[in-house]
Order: C-alpha cells, then sequence, then structure tokens
C-alpha cells in the first residue's frame, strides 16, 4: 500500500504491474463465485457486495490516513450528487453481470467486457469531441458488426451484453468528474448505497425470503461478498497510478478472455457458428484499437 501510495511518474513499475495484474486476474475468477450464488437473487447478491465492502474500504482509508477526503465529498452537494449517478451505475452493472453468469451467459458478460473500451472511444467522440482515427473507427465499426452477426442469429440484441457496456462505460466517464481518488470514490458509493441496501436486507430477512443465516453455505458466500467486491477494486486503483495508461488498457483484456475461456470450457456454454464469427472480429477489432492507442501514445512523447 505504501508503494501505491507514491505519486509515480508516468512509466511502469514491477508493483504496478503485480497489482493490475492480480486484479484482472480476481475478476477473471468472479464467474466462479457468481455461479455459487446462482440460485440468489441477483439484487440480494448486489445488496450484500454493498454492505460488506462498507468495513473493508473503511478499514484502508483509515489506515491510508485519507478520511478527510470522505468527510469533505460527504458535505459537497456536487459530489454527492455525482456519487449517486456512479453509485446507480455500478451497481446496476453489478446486477446485469450477476444475472448474465447465473442464467448461463457468461459468454455475453465477456463479450459486454470486450467492448467497453471501444465504447469508451465513442463517448469521448460524442460526449468530449475527440477525433477518432481511421484505426478507432475501424474498430469501431468491426465491433458494431459483430454485435449484429449476434442480435441476428438471436433475433434480439446480445443485451446483458449491451447492459454492461452502457452502465460500466458511463460509470468510467461520470468517475472521471468525481472530485476524490479512486479509494475515497468507491467508499462513497457503497455508503450511498448502504442504506437501501440494509433496506433490501432487512425485508428479505422479515419476510424470510433472505439467504442470510439460511444456511451455512448461504452465509459463508454473502458474507464474502465484500471480499471479492472491494479487493480486487481497490487492488487495481493502487496499481493503475503505478502504470502507463497503455499498459493498463492492454491488460484489461485478461478479465473477459478468462470469463470467456471459463464460459465454454467450465460452464459448457454452447459456442455457436455466430459466435465464432463475432469473437474474432471483436479481437481483431481490440487488435486496431490497441495498436492505435500505442501509436497515439509514442506519437505523444516523441
Amino acid at each position: 500500500m505504501s508503494a501505491a501510495a507514491q505519486t509515480p511518474e508516468n512509466t511502469d513499475t514491477p508493483q504496478g504491474l503485480a497489482f493490475a495484474v492480480s486484479a484482472y486476474v480476481m475478476w477473471g475468477f468472479l464467474p466462479f463465485y457468481m455461479k455459487a450464488v446462482a440460485h440468489i437473487s441477483p439484487a440480494e447478491v448486489v445488496a450484500h457486495r454493498v454492505i460488506w465492502s462498507v468495513p473493508i474500504a473503511g478499514l484502508l482509508l483509515i489506515l491510508l490516513g485519507r478520511t478527510g477526503d470522505l468527510k469533505m465529498a460527504l458535505r459537497s452537494p456536487r459530489t454527492l450528487m455525482m456519487g449517486c449517478v456512479t453509485a446507480t451505475l455500478v451497481s446496476a452493472n453489478w446486477g446485469i453481470y450477476i444475472w448474465s453468469i447465473g442464467a448461463g451467459r457468461a459468454l455475453d458478460a465477456a463479450l459486454g467486457y470486450y467492448i467497453n473500451p471501444l465504447f469508451s472511444i465513442l463517448l469521448g467522440a460524442f460526449l468530449l469531441g475527440e477525433r477518432l482515427s481511421r484505426a478507432q473507427l475501424a474498430a469501431v465499426a468491426l465491433a458494431a458488426a459483430a454485435i449484429l452477426v449476434l442480435t441476428f442469429e438471436a433475433g434480439s440484441l446480445p443485451w446483458p451484453a449491451i447492459g454492461m457496456m452502457l452502465t460500466w462505460g458511463f460509470y468510467a466517464y461520470f468517475k472521471k468528474s468525481l472530485p476524490v481518488g479512486p479509494n475515497q470514490g468507491f467508499m462513497l458509493e457503497v455508503l450511498i448505497l448502504l442504506i437501501p441496501a440494509l433496506g433490501y436486507v432487512g425485508y428479505l430477512t422479515a419476510t424470510g425470503a433472505g439467504h442470510l443465516g439460511s444456511s451455512a453455505s448461504d452465509t459463508t458466500l454473502l458474507l464474502c461478498a465484500g471480499l471479492i467486491t472491494a479487493v480486487p477494486l481497490i487492488v487495481y486503483a493502487n496499481g493503475a497510478k503505478l502504470l502507463r495508461l497503455s499498459t493498463v488498457g492492454i491488460l484489461q483484456y485478461i478479465a473477459p478472455t478468462m470469463i470467456f475461456v471459463i464460459a465454454v470450457f467450465a460452464f459448457g456454454e454452447e459456442f455457436s457458428r455466430a459466435k465464432m464469427i463475432a469473437f474474432p472480429m471483436i479481437w481483431a477489432a481490440l487488435v486496431i484499437y490497441s495498436w492505435s492507442m500505442l501509436r497515439q501514445m509514442r506519437q505523444r512523447r516523441g
């Protein structure tokens, strides 16, 4: 943690690489946890992710001595309003992801994470006026064509992937406007979500529909929800500060690739002909996008 608290130069460090890879690998294995809680409603799992993340994130801020930043954020109406927006988006993203794994659509979850960076390019163009290079336009066009292939096969949009793309893309966009550090921002978000989460879990407990306390296995799984939520996010936040943006951009494909492999080989999800066409198109789009990003960063340094 002490290394992550330093202000690094725009270079890659071994500590940053270790933090970031660890975070993405943890996210890559997350489908196994989500499969284990598939019999529990996504809303209940999200509520427990929020509740049990609070003490972990709070302890970290105390250890880092950054509680003052959080107090300032809680006193700012603008920061609180922006925190409500990001908290809503991240909880919606969690809910869609949990539902996708439980419903046997982990491949859609992987697809959603793959197309996130390409959607961020479009957001930058439409909302920030950023100009797209020809390579970036080609990458976005390939991704859009892959979505059309999947839509044509299924007769409808792959809505879990689209939902994850939209919620995470806008979450990342609005997160940039949150005037607090990543650890403080995460704590702010779970604090905002804490009251509705406690209310929902209390309602489930009162009506006998809750799973906390129903069995040793369910109780253990739900109590672990905070660890599996907070730890990767905190590790990633500290790793990202010690790496170049281009390195983080390449490493982000670790998690969806692991989810893809787990979906096909561990969960036995069908890899249809349309997916055999669409996923290579997405991978090609990501190669083009990554190559363009690296080239632009070299040009800026030059």
